[in-house]
């Protein structure tokens, strides 16, 4: 894939070029690309917020990736 990256006068990354051709096979393997929506809904965010917190005041009840995937398998 071709991309361009766009920057700004200050060199701050702002927008992706990307060739036409490449945009129009990305469209035919995701279909809906164009009416995803980047934003969460609010209660979405309240949740993540909320566990946010949960980590942050109980790190010890935090389990690793591999544990969990141990404790799943059970």
């Amino acid at each position: 894939m071709k991309l361009q990256i766009i920057e700004d006068s200050k060199g701050n990354k702002t927008g992706v070029y990307i060739p036409i051709d490449e945009w129009m096979a990305i469209k035919e393997t995701y279909p809906d690309i164009e009416e995803s929506s980047l934003d969460l809904p609010d209660w979405q965010k309240e949740l993540i917020d909320e566990r946010l917190n949960q980590i942050t005041k109980h790190p010890d009840k935090v389990k690793s990736d591999s544990g969990l995937l141990d404790e799943l398998k059970r």
